[in-house]
């Protein structure tokens, strides 16, 4: 616990900094801490809510975790859960009725704690995913009896929350790296390579020989991450120079890292010693995306699935 509230007030004071230095949203810090506070893994005990006003909801399906966030008419976290879930490959829902039935179970569990019934909420795709993928995301929604209002690209979702001016940002999922140059406030340049946190776990896996779902369990134990940092550095370097390769021409001043494998202690060291670009975790990673995303629910929007 001791590394990682030291880690959580590393990335508070870069993202300080960030934030009075360049373009970014104000709020940032304050939505983020909120967000830790109020969205829980699954099953977790968490206090009701009494609110009655508009909400707005996210559901990003990732490839290591499922994410269902509510915010309030303000955009403030009000409610939230996530889950590890493996039903998403490179972008593209593979397990159809697993990834319904869990965010099925995420609408249940938020539900019960804000008193009111969730009737629709916004979701996102990776770049580069064909376009029966993009709506077989938004399909999972209307399975688990949640009305699509909106898909957005992961790049777009992540920026609606993080409101940068100019900078590329990383998303490390659980499979896949996805990027997104951004200028001018707007995006510009989107990829989308393999690698993230399952190459984190396969490599910690061969290195202490253990199954997967037991190396799994290892990498997301704070205190046992500082051992297993020389292990995973080099998957943090391939990272590194996949987003070097593709922001090249575009000569960024600084990468903004989320993603649930961001949260991994010196990911952002090894990706600024590689890159050469000052890179920031804007607080807890893991629920940059989720909250765009649900910032893109509109009451009374639908989006086209068909």
């Amino acid at each position: 616990m001791m590394i990682q509230s030291g880690v959580d007030e590393k990335r508070r004071s870069a993202l300080k900094l960030a934030t009075e230095s360049g373009g970014m949203n104000p709020r940032l810090q304050e939505v983020l801490d909120e967000a830790d506070k109020v969205i829980v893994y699954a099953g977790t005990p968490a206090p009701s809510v009494s609110y009655k006003g508009e909400l707005h909801v996210g559901v990003d399906l990732g490839t290591a975790y499922t994410v269902l966030v509510v915010l309030d008419e303000n955009m403030t976290p009000l409610a939230g859960a996530y889950q590890f879930a493996q039903v998403v490959r490179e972008g593209v829902v593979f397990d159809y009725m697993g990834a319904i039935s869990i965010v099925r179970k995420l609408k249940q569990q938020v539900e019960e704690r804000i008193g009111r019934k969730i009737e629709s909420a916004a979701t996102a795709y990776p770049p580069g995913v064909p376009l029966a993928e993009v709506r077989a995301t938004g399909n999972v929604l209307q399975g688990a009896g949640i009305e699509c209002s909106r898909l957005v690209d992961e790049a777009t979702a992540a920026n609606t929350i993080l409101q940068i001016d100019s900078g590329v940002v990383v998303d490390v999922g659980g499979g896949t790296t996805k990027l997104a140059v951004i200028e001018g406030g707007k995006v510009v340049y989107t990829a989308d390579e393999p690698t993230g946190g399952t190459q984190f776990t396969l490599v910690v896996a061969g290195a202490m020989h253990i199954p997967f779902m037991d190396a799994e369990a290892l990498k997301t134990n704070p205190a046992e991450q500082a051992r297993l940092f020389p292990a995973v550095k080099a998957v943090m370097e391939k990272v590194a120079t996949i987003v070097s390769r593709h922001v090249e021409a575009y000569h960024p001043k600084r990468i903004y890292l989320c993603g649930g494998s961001a949260r991994f202690p010196g990911m952002d060291r090894v990706i600024e010693e590689v890159t050469g670009i000052e890179t920031i975790i804007p607080g807890e990673p893991l629920f940059v995306t989720p909250i765009g995303i649900a910032m893109n629910n509109i009451a009374g929007e639908v989006a086209q699935l068909w």
